[in-house]
């Protein structure tokens, strides 16, 4: 998902890509099926360490007590990267802020054209400040979930899947998850309704009114 985005983002847009993070939800979201912070936090950065060098999990997110929501979460990103890091270098020495951006799956962007499972105010802030990388996914009418956020459509870059595919993260888990050392060593996800993520997007986004 994330080097579809890199990829999209390098020969579509003018963004050069610098880095990415991954952030699990924190216990205190209580998904059904969602296994503990703290091990879809060592999943992740085993995840990270084996296959990426420009990938990176934040730990801030899954350690608070409470739910993040996802644009209090953009801003933490914001503030950590812009303000404590002061950005990045440059080539004359000097540093300049780094754009931070969110990348999602199409079931997300549904969600936020949906009424009332998000409020007006943190739309704005996530499309309007931040905007959004969307992956397609197979079965994702993504030009109807579009149709209602036409404010923000020039912050919403849509990244086409070049093969079509319904791959889920649930999915990858039912077939695979015996086969994954260390989810057969924690004996995580042995219910078959499970469907937390464990790579790649951040999690829990949906339902966040206010």
């Amino acid at each position: 998902m994330f080097e579809m985005a890199a990829d999209y983002a390098k020969y579509n847009s003018e963004f050069e890509v610098i880095g990415g993070y991954l952030s699990p939800v924190s216990d205190s979201y209580r998904k059904a099926g969602l296994a503990s912070a703290e091990h879809r936090l060592a999943m992740t950065k085993l995840a990270t360490e084996q296959s990426s060098k420009w990938l990176d999990v934040d730990p801030w997110e899954a350690s608070q007590k409470e739910y993040q929501p996802t644009a209090v979460v953009l801003d933490h990103f914001e503030y950590e990267v812009n303000v404590v890091q002061e950005g990045i270098a440059t080539t004359d020495g000097g540093r300049k802020p780094v754009r931070i951006v969110l990348l999602a799956g199409a079931d997300l962007i549904q969600t936020m054209s949906t009424p009332g499972v998000w409020s007006q105010d943190d739309l704005d802030h996530i499309l309007g400040k931040y905007g959004v990388f969307i992956v397609e996914r197979t079965g994702t009418d993504i030009d109807d979930a579009l149709a209602t956020l036409t404010p923000w459509r020039h912050n919403i870059w849509v990244i086409p899947q070049l093969i079509q595919n319904d791959v889920s993260s649930t999915k990858i888990r039912l077939f695979l998850r015996r086969e994954m050392s260390y989810i057969e060593e924690h004996k995580l996800y042995e219910d078959d309704g499970a469907s937390s993520s464990i790579l790649g997007k951040r999690e829990g986004s949906p339902g966040e009114t206010s």
